[in-house]
């Protein structure tokens, strides 16, 4: 029987009770890999057919994480963010996402202004996953009809974070599934 959302929700349980930090962290990593081979679970969830936008999957009442489905028509390019207090795992369903981590110059004292250079970047191809740990600064690229699998630790609606204008240095308040 292949690897299905349900045995994955049940991993992720298990393996985020037993420790919730950044090694449980690539654990579910790499369990969102196994899942994203099943062709049958990317073709109703993120394929052709599937409801445009963003679908909540799966949200966990005891430990906060939460499964989401980003089936994107349009292309787009997001502003560098944060997902605060929170980490993120994206798992490439269809196409590419072009992802930049990026680092703060200035030493974060002024909160309304930053200057970020990019650190690493790198490409999730279909199949792959990558992690954002709390706070960690980054952008997305990604062309029409690209589509993600992202675990977040919590709902990043009810959390502060933040997005960066990369022209002005401004920071600004993120609202509710902004950046996606």
């Amino acid at each position: 029987m292949a690897y299905d959302l349900d045995r994955f929700i049940a991993d992720c349980r298990d393996i985020l009770t037993r420790d919730p930090g950044p090694g449980g962290r690539e654990q579910v990593r790499v369990h969102l890999e196994r899942l994203l081979a099943n062709q049958d679970f990317v073709r109703r969830t993120c394929g052709d057919d599937a409801p445009q936008g963003l679908k909540l999957l799966y949200e966990d009442a005891a430990l906060g994480f939460q499964i989401l489905a980003h089936v994107n028509d349009k292309a787009r390019v997001s502003p560098p963010h944060d997902h605060g207090a929170s980490w993120a795992i994206y798992g490439q369903a269809t196409k590419y996402t072009d992802m930049i981590e990026w680092e703060r110059e200035d030493d974060g004292a002024d909160l309304s202004r930053a200057k970020l250079k990019p650190a690493k970047k790198y490409r999730l191809d279909a199949g792959h996953a990558g992690i954002y740990q709390d706070g960690k600064i980054h952008s997305i690229d990604y062309p029409e009809k690209s589509r993600f699998i992202r675990v977040t630790g919590t709902d990043l609606d009810k959390i502060e974070r933040v997005r960066f204008d990369l022209k002005t240095g401004a920071v600004h308040r993120m609202t509710a599934q902004q950046a996606t």
